[in-house]
Formats: C-alpha cells, sequence, structure tokens
C-alpha cells in the first residue's frame, strides 16, 4: 500500500472505515429488530389474557405482580421506541451505503487513471 499515492491511500482508509461503521449499524439495527419483535410477542400474549389474570414483570432477579393495563402501556413505549430506533438506525445505513459507494467510484477513478 506504500506504493499507492497519498489520495489513494486515505481513500483507502476512509472506505475500511465506512465498512466498519456500516457493520457496527448492522449489527445494532440487528438486536434492536429482535427485541422489537420479541416486545410484540409479548403485547399479543398480553391480548390472549383476560384482565383478572395475573401479571409478573421482571425487575433484576426477582418477579414482581403487575397491573396488565401498566404493563401494555411500558411494552407499547418499549415497542414505539425501538421502531423509531429502527428507523433511525435505516437511515443511517443508508447514508454509509451511499459514501461507501461515492468513495469507491472515486477510488475506481483513481485507479483507472494510474493504471491506465
Amino acid at each position: 500500500m506504500s506504493e499507492l499515492p497519498p489520495q489513494v491511500q486515505n481513500l483507502v482508509a476512509q472506505l475500511q472505515q465506512i465498512q466498519q461503521q456500516l457493520q457496527l449499524v448492522i449489527n445494532q439495527k440487528a438486536q434492536v429488530e429482535a427485541m422489537l419483535e420479541e416486545t410484540k410477542l409479548a403485547l399479543e400474549e398480553l391480548q390472549k389474557i383476560g384482565d383478572e389474570t395475573p401479571i409478573y414483570k421482571a425487575v433484576g432477579s426477582i418477579l414482581v405482580k403487575e397491573d396488565k393495563g401498566k404493563v401494555v402501556q411500558e411494552l407499547t413505549e418499549k415497542k414505539d421506541s425501538f421502531e423509531i430506533r429502527i428507523k433511525t438506525l435505516e437511515r443511517q445505513e443508508e447514508r454509509l451505503r451511499e459514501r461507501f459507494a461515492e468513495l469507491q467510484k472515486k477510488l475506481q477513478g483513481f485507479l483507472g487513471q494510474s493504471g491506465g
């Protein structure tokens, strides 16, 4: 790589950095999507049971009896929060992919000039 012009070395370094950022965003998005699905499943299960059925919620390493309405409200807020986070990560992913493609094109231009 030391034989490459400084501009090309810089572009390659930027590409690697963006690729790492992109991978992090993709991993974060996958984690949030998994938490969203888990929350949706919990909400679906809560809809199947009656209001009189006792509900327990994990708080640390213990289970606490909780009002069904309160748990539904908490889970709904969590679900909304996860959905917003996913949209934010999707926009971030899109921007990183665009930047990556732009730098890749620039790098190909440099390599085309020096190689051809």
